[in-house]
Order: structure tokens, then C-alpha cells, then sequence
């Protein structure tokens, strides 16, 4: 009877032991499978989850425009006084909703081309007047329809995982011939997706058509976003700082006297890209501009909340689940004594005429879908290796406890 007793315990230890080093060993073997498993799904190619979705996004994209209206125009252009503004809006568009034209695939090289259609429909429901307003510069919001960009080329990711979704050539070119040095260069993807298996140390690099360069993003907060945990990274006041700051934004600043020797920070001048034309962008509301930006104009209030920009990545596919991109349109203003309006002004100004609200997150139906499909099998593969390695210890602790026990009251 004590053997028996005595082998039962020693056989529900080993069992236990038995449990643990299984959940032990499934730890690594399922990192393995995930792993694998992701660097299948995530290649641009026809039949895997991201190339389902990058074709057409399954989120809503929403594009609003404030636009600041200027209470003393007159007062301006007489005493060149500070200019007084007040934002009216939003007027929203839907963008974003058309699936990407003319896809070319090239095997050889690993890359996939495509257009991106800028058609916009506008939402009434979701607007503070219509199309109707006597808001000339709405021209800049409804100047989308009918045009596409690119063509972009990015890899698929089928050779090296490291790579997809990366941007090879925009419009044929790897630079953009607008600004010198490393500053001109396409780096990155375009902020739709990044490259899988995403830390907190690493920094997101992505290229906007709108700004006209590459810039980048940090890690800010994890997030839980419908029931996935996301990582939410943020573009940082450096990305827009001078370059006495930041001295890698040096071949960003090209003039010295609007600029005040390249001391001034949070706008950038685009002129380049825009045929010449003085268009400056920033954040809205000059957020994280220099004083003297900001200080001939009133009316505005920057806050974070309102007018950062930030993605919300999913770190395990690298996929973009939520963002709020915005941006600041202003256009530099000078005195000219061969334009009637400006002869008397007495100061330069960067005028802010709007700024935009870009939007987009992951609708029920695809975060669903994304769970079972990715968060929620990893999260079943978890439980199960914590389950087996903690009842496994458990049980192995517990049966020997008990087996030296029965052993030391045989002894006495």
C-alpha cells in the first residue's frame, strides 16, 4: 500500500515536470511559429492579410479643414499691426475610400508599384457649413479630387521582411530634388504600415507627399485600441526644430532672413515643391513653433491634444491601426511696393490660411477580424504555455512535498 502510495506520488511528479518543461519548450517553438507565421502574412503579396487590406483600406479616413479667418485685414495692411484670426470649421471630406490604381508587381526585384487616388467626398453631417461658404482657400480642400500620387514603388517584404512596405523610388526617383544633402532623401514607408515585430526604442520613419520630406515618429504610450494593444508613436517638437537644436534639420533651413539665420523653429519652408510659391507648413496652431512665429498673430491656441500628430501601430504585424495627421498651411507674406495691398506693410508675416485633420481608424468589423485572426490566437498560444508551465510546477512541487512527507514518517 505505501508503494503504491509512494508511486503514485513520484508518477504525479514526473507528470508535472513532464507539464512544465513543455510549456517550458512551447514558449520559444511558439515564438517560432508566430514569428513565421507574420512574416507570411505581412508580404505585399496577393492572398496574406496586409496585401487584403493595403490594397483598399478597410478604415475611414476623414480629412477636416479649419480655415482662419482674418477679423482686421485693414488694420493690417495700414499699420502693419498684429494679424487677428479666427478659426471657422471644420469642413470634412472623405478621403482614402478608392483602392490603389494601376498595382505592378515585380518579382525580380521585389517591389510593388501603385497610385494613390486623392478623391474626397464631402460630409455635411460632419461639417460647420458647405462647400457653399464663401471660403476661397476651400479650393485647397476639394483641389484633391480627380488627381492621384505617386507612383510609388515600395518592397513587398517576399525576400527580406525587414523591408516591406519600405518606399524604393517615388515618382522613379530615390531623392526629391528639393532639399541638399541627406535631407532629400525617401525614407521609410508611408506611415500606413512599418516593418514587423516593432519595439518601443525603434523610430518610424515615413515619407509625406504633403509636407514634401521624410520625417519621423517616436514612442509615446501603449494603447489599447478595441481590445489590441497598440503602440502609439508621436512626432516630436525635433523633427521641426532648428537646426541650432537639432543639427541634423541643417540642410532643412535654405534662407537666412525669414528663418532669422536659421534660428527660428516649428515651420518649414516648401516653396520648392510647390512651384515656387511661399507656402510654409507646420503644426496647427504653430504648435511647437518659436515665439517670434507666433507672436504677430492672434486667435490661436495650440494644445497638444488638438494638434499633434501620432500613428498607433499594432507592434507585432507593424500595422497602422489608428493615426491623426495634421498640418498647418501657411503662406509667407512680405512687403512689396509693386502690390497695393502690401507696399505699407512694415514686417514680414507666415500667415496661417488652414489646417487639416487627417483621421482614420480601424473599424469594428476589421479589428474583429483582427483579433481572431492575429492578437487573439497569439494571446490562446500564451495562456497555454503559462497554463502548462505554472500547473506543471505546481503539480511537480506539490507531489514531491508530498512524497518526502510519506518518506519521513516511513523513516520514523
Amino acid at each position: 500500500m505505501g508503494c503504491d502510495r509512494n508511486c503514485g506520488l513520484i508518477a504525479g511528479a514526473v507528470i508535472g515536470a513532464v507539464l512544465a518543461v513543455f510549456g517550458g519548450i512551447l514558449m520559444p517553438v511558439g515564438d517560432m511559429l508566430i514569428e513565421r507565421t507574420i512574416k507570411k502574412e505581412v508580404v505585399l503579396e496577393e492572398g496574406t492579410i496586409a496585401y487584403q487590406n493595403w490594397v483598399k483600406t478597410g478604415t475611414e479616413v476623414y480629412r477636416q479643414f479649419w480655415i482662419y479667418d482674418v477679423q482686421n485685414p485693414q488694420e493690417v495692411v495700414t499699420n502693419s499691426s498684429k494679424i487677428k484670426v479666427k478659426q471657422r470649421g471644420p469642413y470634412t471630406y472623405r478621403v482614402r475610400y478608392l483602392a490603389k490604381r494601376n498595382i505592378t508587381h515585380d518579382p525580380e526585384n521585389h517591389t510593388v508599384s501603385f497610385l494613390q487616388p486623392n478623391e474626397a467626398i464631402f460630409e455635411p453631417s460632419l461639417s460647420a457649413g458647405t462647400e457653399n461658404d464663401t471660403w476661397t482657400v476651400l479650393n485647397l480642400a476639394v483641389a484633391y479630387n480627380n488627381t492621384a500620387d505617386g507612383v510609388y514603388t515600395v518592397f513587398s517584404g517576399k525576400d527580406n521582411i525587414n523591408q516591406v512596405a519600405i518606399i524604393d523610388t517615388y515618382k522613379g526617383k530615390k531623392n526629391l530634388s528639393y532639399w541638399p544633402s541627406y535631407c532629400d532623401m525617401i525614407n521609410g514607408t508611408d506611415a500606413a504600415s512599418f516593418p514587423p515585430f516593432v519595439e518601443k526604442t525603434r523610430v518610424l520613419r515615413f515619407f509625406s507627399s504633403d509636407i514634401c520630406r521624410s520625417i519621423y515618429a517616436v514612442f509615446g504610450a501603449e494603447i489599447n485600441l478595441k481590445g489590441i494593444p497598440v503602440y502609439r508613436f508621436v512626432l516630436p517638437s525635433m523633427a521641426f526644430a532648428s537646426p541650432l537644436q537639432n543639427p541634423d534639420n541643417h540642410c532643412f533651413c535654405t534662407e537666412t532672413v525669414i528663418s532669422n539665420n536659421c534660428t527660428s523653429y516649428g515651420v518649414l519652408d516648401i516653396g520648392r515643391c510647390k512651384e515656387g510659391k511661399p507656402v510654409y507648413i507646420s503644426l496647427p496652431h504653430f504648435l511647437h513653433s518659436s515665439p517670434d512665429i507666433a507672436e504677430p498673430i492672434e486667435g490661436l491656441n495650440p494644445n497638444e491634444d488638438e494638434h499633434s500628430t501620432y500613428l498607433d501601430v499594432e507592434p507585432i504585424t507593424g500595422f497602422t491601426l489608428r493615426f491623426a495627421k495634421r498640418l498647418q498651411i501657411n503662406i509667407l507674406v512680405k512687403p512689396a511696393k509693386k502690390i497695393e495691398a502690401l507696399k505699407g506693410l512694415k514686417r514680414n508675416y507666415i500667415v496661417p490660411i488652414l489646417w487639416l485633420n487627417e483621421t482614420g481608424t480601424i473599424g469594428d468589423e476589421k479589428a474583429e477580424m483582427f483579433r481572431k485572426r492575429v492578437t487573439g490566437k497569439i494571446n490562446l498560444l500564451g495562456l497555454v504555455e503559462i497554463t502548462l508551465l505554472s500547473v506543471g510546477v505546481v503539480m511537480f512541487v506539490a507531489f514531491m512535498i508530498s512524497y518526502c512527507a510519506c518518506r519521513s514518517k516511513k523513516v520514523k
